[in-house]
Formats: C-alpha cells, structure tokens, sequence
C-alpha cells in the first residue's frame, strides 16, 4: 500500500486534520496488522505532518489508536442494524445480528482483538458497544421476550450470554484459522443458533436447574414424536 505525503493543511482546519491522522493509523494498522508496528512518528511521515501536531490532537499513541479502533466500531453499529430487519421474528433478528458481528470480528481482526483485550477501565471503543452493537443485541432480547421466547426480564444477563458466544467464535476462527472449521459462517451460525436455541429450551422447557440427564431425557422424548 503507498501513502503520498498530504499537503500542510490551511490554518482551521484541524478537524480535517483529526480525520486524516485517524485514516492514516487506521490504514497502517490494518496494513501492518500489529498495533507495535504503528508509531506516531511513522503516522506523521504518511500524513505529512510532525508530531507535535499529531500531539494536538492525541496525548499519546494508546489514545490515538484509541480512537482509530473506537472509530472502526462506529461501522459496526450500522452493521447491526442493517441486520435487524423489523420484518424478520425476534430470533432471526437476533441470529442474524450474531452473525453480522462474527463477520465483522473477521474483517477487522486486528481492531477487535484491541477492541476486546483485557483493560481496567471502560474507553471509547466500550462506549461505542455499549451505544451500538450492545443496544441492538438489547433490543432484539427484549423483544424476543415479549414474544414470549425467552423467559421476560433485565435482557442485559442474556445480552451478556449470547454476546459471549458471538465474541467466542469470533475470537477462535480469528486466532486459529488453520484449524479445519470448515465453512466459517456455518460454523459461526451452529454456535449462534445453538446458543438461541438453549436459552429459549432452558426458559420454557428444560428450566434453569435442568440437568444433562434431563436435556438426555427431553431429547430422546422428542424423538420419539417424530
């Protein structure tokens, strides 16, 4: 990938510049495919500008890349809600939203994997989950239990759960694909799906204390209505 060096930007126009230095770390990084590799020396050399203007704008590299991987996520919530058409049922809406995010996880790898590395406090790429994808996955729960599909209440637990599993496959298919997974959607869909599917047997079935036993039992009491 090439970067021509920008021209000096006009006096004002530091918003502009805000962009570029974020287009410019966004590209690097996904170039490089490793936040190491990216300095705010190098962002400056394909921007065209030092960094002192650079410093401007970000106090340090860990808030410029930040707000690069906070921005990523900003298209995830359009993502999520491109998948959740109001004229498919509550849990097609919900699968479909699971699978949306596993591709995403998949096309960004590098900005997930910061987006999602173990911190001590919640920064921009959490507020832009908590705003986007979270609210969506939300949504779909609640109304999935408004018809009556899974047990109503707080959906955050169940958010939580089902968010698990979507970042669990997303995660595994990322950091191990020369594993024989085979079709990758597949894969993420069969998760997905059995994740649903156990939360709504468990809620209006099974119940929360059932055992394997009890699921072994319930299987083969369904097989034989066949």
């Amino acid at each position: 990938m090439n970067f021509t060096r920008r021209q000096r930007s006009a006096r004002g126009s530091g918003q502009e510049l805000r962009a570029e230095i974020l287009t410019a770390t966004k590209e690097l990084l996904a170039r490089t495919g490793s936040v190491e590799a990216v300095s705010i020396r190098e962002v400056g050399k394909i921007v065209g500008v030092s960094a002192p203007s650079i410093y401007r704008h970000f106090s340090d590299k860990d808030q410029l890349i930040g707000a690069v991987v906070a921005q990523v996520f900003e298209d995830l919530e359009a993502v999520m809600r491109a998948a959740g058409d109001p004229a498919d049922s509550p849990m097609e809406r919900l699968r479909n939203q699971g699978l949306a995010y596993v591709r995403f996880a998949i096309e960004h790898p590098e900005q997930y994997r910061l987006a999602t590395a173990p911190g001590e406090n919640a920064g921009a790429v959490d507020q832009v989950l908590g705003s986007g994808a979270f609210t969506h996955f939300a949504a779909a729960v609640s109304d999935c239990m408004a018809a009556g599909l899974i047990e109503p209440g707080d959906p955050i637990p169940v958010v939580l759960e089902l968010w698990a599993s979507a970042h669990g496959v997303a995660s595994l298919l990322i950091a191990k694909p020369y594993l024989p997974w085979g079709d990758l959607e597949t894969v993420a869909d069969r998760v997905l799906r059995a994740a649903c599917v156990g939360r709504v047997v468990i809620d209006n079935v099974l119940g929360e204390d059932a055992t394997p036993a009890d699921v072994t039992q319930w299987v083969a009491e369904q097989r034989q209505r066949r």
